[in-house]
């Protein structure tokens, strides 16, 4: 059975709906230095456990998501909707 991802929009849908994009960072400011940006333009961690991804629901509701879940299992710990939660960190 296919792992199922829990769209904040269209409910628990399988994972194959999914296009995984990469990790949530967090972007250097503009008038950062070359290398602060080079590193996250290029350099990526490939972590052991909790991790916190980019997915775009590309066969359902077309929204960018967050995911967060453990790279050794699988399993999903929490999906939210990526424009709410910049708004929320925004209003941080």
């Amino acid at each position: 059975m296919a792992s199922l991802v829990p769209c904040p929009n269209c409910g628990r849908r399988p994972k194959e709906e999914f296009t995984i994009k990469g990790a949530a960072l967090s972007r250097p400011e503009a008038d950062a230095d070359s290398t602060d940006w080079f590193g996250y333009v290029y350099l990526r961690d490939n972590p052991r456990g909790a991790y916190e991804e980019y997915w775009h629901h590309t066969a359902g509701c077309r929204r960018w998501l967050v995911v967060a879940r453990d790279t050794v299992t699988h399993e999903i710990a929490a999906c939210c909707d990526a424009a709410g939660r910049a708004r929320s960190e925004a209003r941080k």
